[in-house]
């Protein structure tokens, strides 16, 4: 019986033992919780990354949301305004080498049929070899021309052809 006690007393003042707190301990604590806290900070802002709602393509405050690479007249020149625009959405398919885009380029209505279907090539062509220049792989691009068949704007006036000399981004599966 006295063994039997002795075992319980020895266990039972390990236990207590085991629970107090040396000088310092706190610190210890309080900095496995902050790091503890930084970790599941750093985990959430991942999982919103990947998130649906912040998808750098669709997020507005993202460049790669801009689609749009606008032409002088009868120019199909990359402007340099919209070469860190063309740049990014080349910086992105070379990151995701699974993503393609189809570049459609756009004329106003002026000029024939013909015309305006090579000059939409010629554009969306030129935004091809730009963005392949800046690394994006050749076999992720596919560029087309739609001339003057899907205008930006209905009017008949040099704001609205401006606004339909362009080239859009189109990223598969959208």
């Amino acid at each position: 019986m006295k063994k039997v006690l002795g075992v319980l007393l020895i266990s039972l003042l390990t236990a207590c033992a085991s629970q107090t707190k040396q000088p310092g301990d706190e610190d210890m604590e309080d900095r496995d919780r902050s790091r503890d806290a930084a970790t599941q900070r750093e985990s959430m802002q991942a999982e919103d990354y990947t998130s649906p709602t912040l998808n750098p393509l669709t997020d507005p405050n993202s460049i790669l949301s801009k689609r749009s690479i606008y032409f002088d007249l009868d120019s199909y020149v990359v402007k340099d305004q919209f070469r860190s625009l063309v740049a990014a959405h080349a910086k992105y398919l070379r990151e995701h080498p699974n993503s393609r885009v189809l570049l459609q380029g756009h004329t106003d209505e002026r000029g024939s049929r013909e015309y305006n279907l090579a000059l939409g090539q010629r554009r969306a062509d030129a935004v091809k070899y730009a963005m392949t220049l800046s690394g994006a792989q050749e076999g992720q691009i596919e560029a087309v021309s739609l001339g003057e068949e899907k205008p930006h704007a209905m009017g008949h006036d040099e704001a609205a052809w401006a606004e339909n000399r362009r080239v859009d981004i189109r990223y598969q599966g959208e």
